[in-house]
């Protein structure tokens, strides 16, 4: 019975333990100046491929950040809307026509 209650008590003790919290990562505000710019240019090169037409002529009229993604918002000559989404990282997901 007296080491019963030793037991009982680190049981209890133990079970009422907090649970671990998840780490969350801090979001960054805007990519890097050169980053971003490698963004534009593969959010161009896929818009062209799509509409058949040169990068050159695309063009990107805004950018936003989003909880945890990019959207670059752009033009083509024939005034098409399509927008180029991006992760946190800066990585290409997909282009959707607007």
């Amino acid at each position: 019975m007296k080491s019963l209650v030793p037991m009982l008590l680190l049981l209890v003790a133990g079970c009422s333990a907090a649970p671990a919290t998840p780490v969350q990562r801090a979001q960054n505000a805007r990519p890097g100046p050169v980053r971003s710019l490698d963004m534009e240019q593969l959010c161009r090169q896929n818009a062209a491929y799509r509409y058949n037409t040169a990068a050159q002529k695309i063009s990107v009229t805004g950018f936003e950040q989003f909880r945890g993604s990019y959207e670059m918002r752009g033009v083509t000559p024939r005034s098409e809307a399509f927008v180029c989404a991006f992760d946190e990282e800066g990585q290409f997901l997909h282009l959707s026509m607007r």
